[in-house]
């Protein structure tokens, strides 16, 4: 079938991938940083333009027949009605609207009102959110914006030459707060709600259709959020959850239906398919970690699990529940973390060591089960980030998860995955590939991890846990 390329604009730079497209085989890539320092919570998107000609340079993508995009979720570009941006795109967590989530939560009746309205209760990062912070604090460019995108949305229309025909796909409309993932359609009395006014909405394409093609002929496929990219690139499908453990965690499982969660634990994301991706997310995972190897003068995490490895499974009855930035998942955003089951002869460096990655992990086990609990079949759990090679990880997850876990070598998951779409749009255009049915590539090189024998000591470990946090926060999982 040819050549096709994939390429990533995250919050910090841009990668591009250029693959086989029958086989997935990366044949080349390019790189480029953001022309912008740190985080800012504003960045103008032509920064994202520049990374990606740097990245591409060179003749990277000499020959390629078709390109998918993945780009930061949450990022939102408001446009006035000639297509200009209003004022530079709203992007990452930005905590300025916290006070904006609680104002939506409010305004149309309280968090089971947005979870059976799209699936999720409006967050500080969420483009919904944004805009109402928009109207309270920047009410001149709220009443200019005529039109809203999101990153990968922006950067497919510029591909295109700026056409008419604006579009997004399921994933990424998925995460903005105002379009259902059960329904399939926007919600635009919520567009109202944010923003006091209604605005052009791109048209959501299905997952293998093209976005269109470039004045050259290369065909631009539909594009997605970062997430359902990296899930994509992954190759998982039904039986596959995903942990990725950053600062905080997430957890998310490929499912065939959309789950509304009146809790507001489960965010009812769609993938880049046609399934649906519910992710649920803890604030405290390798933050646990950084903060524990802090306590005992440690210089990194390495350490920490070397420490961690000296002693044995439930750590000497030690529990540390790893609350430390108050916990979304359970919902106890004001509580703190608790150290419990301290006898004489626990209290040695390596049993807190491990308490703190076994705690880790069993909040992550518990967002695990909060998507079993829904009947979203978790048989393979993929562990994805820095801390996943640690050995106390490695040691200690199949037997807590209760499953196989999978450890991909690291790659950029999220540009393949683009790549991917990019091939899949490509073959269906040609006849040559089902619209219902993905490119067959290869699947991540991984190291394989079973529970084995361990599962038991695993599940003792896990039950240990569940007992601390039952006696600390009675019914938090069903309050």
């Amino acid at each position: 079938m040819g050549i096709v390329a994939g390429l990533d604009s995250a919050p910090d730079f841009t990668r591009i991938v250029v693959c086989d497209a029958d086989t997935g085989a990366v044949l080349r890539q390019g790189y480029a940083p953001h022309p912008v320092e740190g985080r800012p919570s504003d960045v103008d998107p032509q920064a994202w333009l520049l990374s990606l000609g740097e990245a591409a340079g060179g003749g990277l993508l000499e020959g390629v027949q078709a390109i998918g995009v993945s780009a930061q979720q949450n990022a939102v570009v408001p446009l006035d009605a000639q297509g200009n941006t209003v004022r530079p795109a709203l992007v990452g967590g930005d905590k300025r609207a916290q006070v904006a989530a609680a104002d939506l939560i409010d305004a149309l009746g309280g968090r089971e009102a947005w979870a059976q309205a799209v699936g999720c209760v409006p967050q500080a990062p969420q483009p919904v959110t944004k805009l109402r912070w928009l109207v309270k604090n920047e009410p001149d460019a709220a009443l200019r914006t005529a039109v809203l995108l999101q990153a990968h949305d922006w950067l497919v229309w510029q591909l295109l030459g700026r056409p008419v025909r604006r579009t997004t796909d399921r994933g990424g409309a998925s995460g903005t707060g105002y379009w259902s993932a059960a329904t399939g359609a926007y919600r635009t009395d919520l567009v109202e709600l944010a923003l006091g006014h209604q605005a052009m909405l791109p048209e959501v394409i299905g997952p293998s259709e093209a976005a269109g093609t470039t004045p050259e002929g290369l065909l631009i496929s539909a594009g997605t959020g970062e997430t359902m990219a990296a899930a994509f690139g992954l190759g998982i499908g039904l039986g596959d959850a995903v942990v990725s453990l950053g600062a905080s965690g997430s957890v998310m499982a490929v499912h065939p239906e959309a789950l509304v969660d009146n809790t507001g634990m489960i965010t009812s994301l769609a993938d880049a398919t046609g399934m649906h991706l519910p992710v649920v997310t803890t604030l405290n995972a390798v933050r646990t970690l950084r903060g524990t190897a802090e306590l005992l003068g440690l210089p990194d995490l390495e350490a920490l699990s070397e420490l961690a490895m000296k002693s044995t499974p439930g750590s000497h009855g030690l529990v540390l529940l790893p609350y430390l930035e108050g916990e979304r998942t359970p919902s106890l955003p004001h509580t703190a973390g608790t150290l419990a089951g301290l006898r004489r002869e626990s209290m040695k460096p390596e049993h807190l060591a491990r308490a703190a990655f076994e705690g880790m992990l069993c909040g992550l086990a518990d967002a695990l089960d909060v998507l079993r609990g829904r009947g979203v079949e978790v048989r393979r759990v993929f562990l994805l980030g820095a801390a996943a090679e640690l050995s106390a990880v490695q040691a200690a997850a199949p037997a807590i998860f209760g499953a196989q876990v999978v450890v991909p070598q690291p790659a950029d998951y999220a540009a393949i995955g683009a790549a991917r779409q990019a091939a899949w749009a490509l073959g269906v255009s040609q006849g040559t590939l089902d619209p219902r049915t993905p490119p067959a590539w290869q699947g991540a090189a991984a190291q394989i991890l079973e529970p084995g024998e361990e599962l038991a000591v695993g599940q003792a470990v896990r039950q240990q846990f569940v007992s601390v946090r039952e006696q600390t926060h009675p019914n938090a999982f069903r309050g």
